[in-house]
């Protein structure tokens, strides 16, 4: 019998999950840890694995659709069986078809189904791939490779007018290229051999599961947390000039440190001071109370690219009061490019005790950021700009950044939060005591 692979609960509150991207195709060899997958979740992007070995005999979940947990998406052919004539009765038997992200599963996709989506498809071949049908669902969405959209906007080509040879249908950049050849797939009233202006278009675009639970937190967070903020600057001249020399002597290492790891370092060490920014507002019944957490955990705000779906994620530093400065350099790099390729874990994701949000490095100077519960607070950061500045009496050149803290005012007060801030910038302007 043929191994039937449904999609996996990869998060305590999931309840669907959309093929962002299949690995591999009909015909392919799999082995067990190979990822197959990376699957959209409520909360991230994340990996999925094979825990058999056989031949990938049928698709039955095309790139962009959402199906409901323990859904079948994917037919293995066991050695010795047929994987041709298991794919055309593996497709046959799990119709699905692309759903907008955020909406509610047709009736039969639930975990609770225990069987398969029962859900429509569009014509396909025996490989589950659209067989010479356009690349969009109907609703005008188009199904196409981040590579094959760019060579797409630069050349003028209308992709609702291509059909795509990748998996189930998808766009790719030999199918750009063969239209272009052909001609008569350019924007319309371009003029022959010219690249057309960009333009913008009218559309609507399907929430995506990991935005729906952004919009959701967001909104949670802003309706039932009283936020304020505080801001300060920091003179960065002593911490610029000891990163470089750090960076310059650890080079040989691979190490670089960045202006976010020692805010990390910092703001974790503050908290030894000022307990109440590392605690929780928490409701048990009828009784309210503060709990003071012992570990600081410091997540930090990670942007994913558009081709994962986007959408934003925080990843956890943890005990990041009682490690280094090349040890939370090292986890922070490892999140995010964990974060940006494969996804975190929900273990990586959970237990952060204060969010940093740094949009230094792209040249924003001042913003403020919503608080991400349980934490009650979040630092805001801007890039350390070079400006004038007045020192000893003179006006001279300095780096100076601009920190904003959002907090819970049912737990911090302006003047507890101004403290906190003021021992930060105190520990950023005397670098030297986060070495120690």
């Amino acid at each position: 019998m043929p191994i039937e692979v449904t999609m996996p609960r990869l998060s305590d509150t999931m309840e669907r999950g959309t093929v962002v991207k299949w690995n591999v195709k009909p015909g392919d060899k799999v082995s067990q840890g190979q990822v197959l997958a990376d699957i959209e979740t409520d909360k991230a992007t994340m990996e999925l694995q094979s825990f058999d070995n056989g031949t990938v005999a049928a698709l039955t979940a095309p790139e962009g659709t959402q199906v409901g947990v323990g859904s079948v998406i994917l037919v293995l052919a066991k050695e010795g069986e047929d994987w041709k004539s298991i794919g055309a009765t593996g497709a046959r038997s799990a119709p699905v078809r692309a759903a907008a992200a955020g909406a509610p599963s047709p009736a039969g996709t639930s975990a609770a189904s225990g069987g398969t989506a029962v859900l429509d498809r569009p014509a396909s071949g025996a490989n589950g791939a659209h067989a010479g049908a356009p690349a969009h669902d109907g609703a005008d969405r188009v199904f196409a490779s981040p590579l094959a959209r760019k060579i797409a906007a630069a050349e003028g080509v209308n992709l609702s007018r291509v059909q795509g040879s990748g998996p189930s249908g998808r766009i790719i950049r030999r199918d750009v290229e063969a239209a272009l050849a052909a001609g008569g797939v350019t924007a319309a009233g371009a003029p022959s051999g010219a690249k057309p202006a960009p333009t913008l278009e009218a559309k609507t675009v399907a929430l995506s599961a990991m935005r729906g639970v952004i919009a959701r937190r967001l909104v949670e967070s802003t309706t039932t947390i009283p936020h304020y903020q505080v801001t300060v600057e920091v003179d960065m001249d002593a911490l610029m000039a000891l990163r470089g020399q750090l960076n310059e002597q650890l080079a040989g290492q691979g190490v670089k440190l960045s202006v976010n790891d020692f805010l990390v370092r910092a703001c974790a060490v503050a908290m030894n001071e000022h307990p109440f920014i590392n605690s929780r507002w928490v409701q048990r019944g009828s009784e309210v109370a503060i709990d003071l957490v012992e570990r600081v955990n410091v997540g930090i705000a990670i942007s994913l690219p558009q081709e994962r779906g986007g959408g934003l994620v925080v990843g956890t530093v943890r005990d990041a009061d009682r490690v280094g400065l090349r040890a939370i350099s090292a986890e922070s790099k490892r999140l995010a490019e964990k974060a940006r390729t494969r996804g975190l874990s929900v273990e990586e994701m959970s237990d952060s005790t204060f969010t940093i949000s740094n949009l230094g490095m792209f040249g924003v100077s001042h913003f403020t950021a919503i608080i991400n519960p349980p934490n009650v607070a979040i630092l805001a950061v801007g890039a350390a700009i070079q400006r004038p500045v007045v020192k000893g009496g003179a006006v001279v050149t300095g780096y100076v950044m601009s920190m904003t803290m959002s907090s819970d005012h049912r737990v911090i007060d302006g003047a507890m939060a101004a403290a906190y801030l003021a021992t930060v910038r105190d520990l950023l302007e005397k670098p030297a005591t986060l070495l120690v």
